[in-house]
């Protein structure tokens, strides 16, 4: 089952057509996105039961191929923890190698964006990372490895779009605001729940920009998998529904090229993961800060290292 915001409604996604789920339903189940994430288990039994008839007039076909009217599936997730280095070739191309345990960070929320957001670039030193994404159907704390699935309420696409500067900035450095711009979290463009696939472990990423591809991977390259993370990270944090989990990176972010490379703007970013569909994001100029603050001068990388960023007892880059 794929849930999608459209036009800030829940929207069963299928081949034929899309279906209202509050309209279909009649009000058994919530319009609101969010609020449908922790009712997955009851509306698919409802779904087979009923088989509702679906909107014709705007396919699954039809979305993929003009996604603007989508929204991001999940509107306000209550945490946004992320995964740094967990792709041993990413780690590799960064000089850091992986670290023993997950390395966790925060987004912020208001960073969140859909499918078809426009990405505005604050600096000349924007990166992309593309990541697949957990949504949380259920929380708890101390959750079990062997249960962790249970509390899924599906994946979906995301990037982790990094500004560079920023994050590299201070010794030691911090990644939360760097990557918490605004709409540097988009995702969608829909919720895939787990059954819709034929191996959730194993899914093939693949980031283009304009029409080069500069990523690919697959998720079976985790260093740590997703019951791994999410029971690691409820050791300490409580999970709430809808949170969302970004699961780190392949290689191929512009930061370790050399010479580094970086988003700029008229940048078309396609970031597609195998089952779950595909992001479309245009980057843009920022608008001036309306506090009068300057621009972040743009990044240069240590001299005599090419792109990658000085060796530090702590990662400087994900």
């Amino acid at each position: 089952m794929k849930l999608a915001n459209l036009d800030g409604r829940t929207v069963i996604v299928t081949v034929g057509g899309v279906v209202d789920l509050e309209t279909a339903s009649h009000g058994r189940f919530p319009a609101h996105p969010d609020a449908a994430l922790t009712l997955i288990p009851e509306i698919r039994d409802w779904f087979a039961a009923a088989r509702p008839t679906s909107d014709a007039s705007l396919t699954l076909a039809d979305l993929e191929a003009d996604p603007t009217r989508l929204g991001p599936p999940v509107t306000r997730p209550g945490q946004i923890l992320a995964i740094g280095l967990n792709y041993r070739a990413h780690g590799a191309e960064t000089g850091l190698g992986v670290p023993d345990a997950p390395l966790v960070f925060a987004k912020f929320p208001s960073s969140v964006a859909g499918p078809a957001a426009d990405i505005p670039l604050p600096t000349a030193t924007c990166d992309w990372e593309i990541e697949l994404v957990v949504v949380l159907a259920r929380g708890g704390r101390d959750i079990p490895v062997h249960k962790a699935l249970d509390h899924v309420a599906g994946f979906c696409v995301g990037q982790d779009i990094s500004e560079r500067t920023g994050q590299m900035a201070g010794s030691p450095p911090q990644f939360s605001l760097a990557k918490s711009h605004r709409a540097f979290s988009p995702i969608g463009p829909w919720v895939t729940t787990l059954d819709e696939l034929d191996d959730p472990a194993d899914l093939v990423l693949t980031c283009a920009l304009d029409k080069e591809i500069v990523q690919s991977g697959r998720t079976r390259d985790l260093v740590f998998d997703v019951p791994t993370l999410i029971s690691h990270v409820s050791a300490v944090v409580e999970l709430r529904p809808g949170d969302l989990l970004f699961t780190g990176t392949p290689a191929g972010v512009g930061f370790s090229r050399s010479p580094a490379r970086y988003l700029n703007p008229g940048n078309v970013l396609r970031s597609t993961i195998e089952g779950l569909g595909t992001l479309t994001n245009t980057c843009v100029r920022a608008e001036p800060s309306a506090l009068g603050l300057p621009a972040l001068p743009a990044l240069q990388p240590p001299p005599g290292s090419g792109a990658r960023p000085p060796s530090a007892e702590v990662p400087r880059c994900s």
